[in-house]
Parts: C-alpha cells; sequence; structure tokens
C-alpha cells in the first residue's frame, strides 16, 4: 500500500474512521501509537543533527516523517508527528526535549504568577503545524491522519516536576494543597490543547487522539475531581466536530467508566486489561488496543496467537482499532510491525 492509493476514496469511508464509529469494516484497523518514528531506520537518518522540537517545526520533515510508517508497514491510518510539548514551546514557555530524558521545562510552575507565561495559542504560533497537515492529506489520500495533544493532566505534571517524574510528588503535592492554582492552570492548559487540535482539524485531520498518558497514576476519586473536568472541556470543545476522538491512558484500568465518559468516542486501553473486559466497561463507543509492545520481539507464533487473541476479544465491543497498549519502543523490529499489519487483516478480513 502507498499513500497514493485509494485517491478516489474518502477517509471517512476507510475502515479506521468506520471502526471508530462503531460501524462494519471489511478487516480490522490496525495503527501503532509511536509509528512515526523511533524504531525506522529512514527516520533516524533522517533525524541525524536535528532536536525533537526543530523537526516538529519543519513541514517538510514533518510530511516525511508521517508517511514513513504508512508507506513500510500499510497501516490503516497516519498519526501527525509531533510532540505534546509543541504548543508550549510555540507559547515560548521554556521546554526542551533532551534524548534519553524527554521533556524539561526550564521554570517549573510552583506558583499563580507562573500562569501569566500560559498565553493562549493562536493559529500563527504554530503555522508549520497547519502546512504540514495540509501536505499530508494531499499525499495521504484515502487514508486517514490522526491528530493529537496531550491532556491537561499529562502536560501540567511536566510543568510542574520539570520533567519526566515516576512518583508525581510536585504535581500531586500542588493538586491536593493548591485546588485552585491547579484548576486554573488546568484550564490554561485544556484551551492550549483544544487550541491546538482545533488547528490540526481546521487543517484536515480525519481524528484526534486526547493523550493522558500518566493519568493511571491518579485514584480514581482523584481523577474524578481533578482531572476529568478539564479532559472533558477539550472534548467539549470539539464538539461541533464530526470527527472520530480518541482517548488514552496508561495503567488506567481501574479509570475506565471514568475515561469514557469524558467525551471520546474510542477510549484506549493498555495490554493490562483485555478487550473484552474493556468493552463491558465503557458502554457505546469503540475500543483502540491492546498488544503488548514487549511481544513484538516474541517468536513469530507467539505474536500471531496474541494478534488472533485480541482481536477475537475486541469484537466484544462496538468497534475495534488494533493497536498496541502503549507506544512503539525505539528497538522493536520494523519487520515485526509489519508483519503485526498483516496478521491483523489476514484474521479479520
Amino acid at each position: 500500500m502507498t499513500p497514493a492509493d485509494g485517491r478516489n476514496a474518502a477517509p471517512a469511508d476507510s475502515a479506521f474512521i468506520r471502526a471508530c464509529r462503531g460501524l462494519p469494516v471489511e478487516h480490522t484497523p490496525v495503527w501503532f501509537m509511536r509509528q512515526a518514528g523511533r524504531s525506522l531506520p529512514e527516520y533516524r537518518a533522517l533525524r541525524q543533527g536535528v532536536a525533537m522540537l526543530d523537526a516538529c517545526a519543519r513541514p517538510d520533515m514533518i510530511t516525511e516523517i508521517t508517511l514513513q510508517p504508512v508507506r513500510r508497514h500499510g497501516v490503516d491510518a497516519a498519526i501527525f508527528f509531533s510532540d505534546i510539548m509543541v504548543p508550549l514551546h510555540a507559547i515560548d514557555l521554556g521546554v526542551e526535549i533532551v534524548p534519553g530524558t524527554g521533556p524539561v521545562v526550564e521554570k517549573p510552575v510552583t506558583g499563580e504568577a507562573d500562569l501569566d507565561r500560559l498565553r493562549d495559542l493562536a493559529p500563527e504560533d504554530v503555522w508549520y503545524v497547519t502546512e504540514a497537515v495540509r501536505m499530508l492529506v494531499a499525499e495521504l489520500g484515502s487514508t486517514p491522519l490522526i491528530g493529537f495533544a496531550g491532556a491537561p493532566f499529562t502536560v501540567a505534571s511536566y510543568l510542574i516536576e520539570g520533567g519526566p517524574s515516576r512518583t508525581y510528588t510536585k504535581t500531586k503535592a500542588l493538586m491536593y494543597g493548591r485546588p485552585e492554582l491547579w484548576n486554573a492552570l488546568c484550564e490554561r492548559l485544556a484551551a492550549i490543547t483544544l487550541s491546538f487540535l482545533r488547528v490540526q482539524i481546521a487543517a484536515g485531520a480525519s481524528a484526534i487522539q486526547l493523550f493522558d498518558s500518566w493519568a493511571g497514576a491518579l485514584s480514581a476519586r482523584d481523577y474524578e475531581r481533578f482531572v476529568a473536568p478539564h479532559s472533558r472541556a477539550v472534548f467539549a470543545g470539539l464538539s461541533d466536530v464530526d470527527i472520530p476522538k480518541i482517548h488514552f491512558g496508561v495503567g488506567t484500568s481501574h479509570l475506565l467508566e471514568s475515561i469514557a465518559e469524558v467525551g471520546a468516542d474510542v477510549v484506549g486501553v493498555d495490554w493490562r486489561t483485555p478487550l473484552d473486559a474493556a468493552a463491558a466497561r465503557v458502554g457505546d463507543r469503540s475500543v483502540q488496543g491492546n498488544l503488548d509492545p514487549t511481544v513484538l520481539f516474541a517468536p513469530g507464533e507467539v505474536l500471531e496467537a496474541e494478534v488472533r487473541r485480541i482481536l477475537t476479544e475486541g469484537k466484544a465491543a462496538r468497534g475495534h482499532v488494533f493497536n498496541l497498549g502503549h507506544g512503539v519502543m525505539p528497538d522493536t523490529d520494523p519487520d515485526a510491525l509489519t508483519r503485526t499489519v498483516e496478521l491483523v487483516h489476514e484474521h479479520s478480513s
């Protein structure tokens, strides 16, 4: 499959969009989180000497990297090459993505005065996103493009901690001890996130995914109190846009009902929860997932058995989009990803 295949068809008729909407499909669609880059040698060659946030601001590079897994693997959807820190970088908040570490914030949020640094995001701040999405839509033809952004909680955790964290101690301390500041921060982040998503949608994205990667660090009670209102505000701000909306987090088995209620059409499920069990808990919504990324390192017969199991479990849901339970690991053999796509298509047709 090439991006030019089926140019006369529309992304709305694709297996991916239909599965998101719970409509019949000829085969279960498949794409991978972090498919654009990481494991691909052609990606590493292109990125050599180019910082992550610089790559995310070059329309030509964004376009090429987004297309690479579509060409190589034949996935049913492309995901826009970007980073959840791009909107904050665009408003000059002082963020950097350090290789081997992740996002690092120059001046972490500690008080009310820091809120003034979180100005609104205007479309011209991310002009390169608009240009790249338009270029991609023209290249992809019938293959849908997924836009994305980080959810308020996950982005807030980086801003407060100053970088990645395993315990989220500073984040939770602020959340519990200064709830008014917490809510004010998340309200601003929700507005920035919404603006970033609307830029991608206006340029032609066929679906969006909101990543709340670290929400699993919270109890169900705290999620409902401190996080759900702000994620709900993002989805509510997209209520006038008739495209599928996906919500994903890691370690969120105890939150599935709450995540389903904040406004998404599709609930991403990590590898810890069987899809049939998840389907019973998310109501009339499609599910996405949920192959353990480490299974891609297993022998071929193990991979095939796991793909078949997940496809069987996914039948319990309104619709099923096959994916990993989290992102592609950098040292994954690209051939294992290609083989997974072939197996999903073969066994679900």
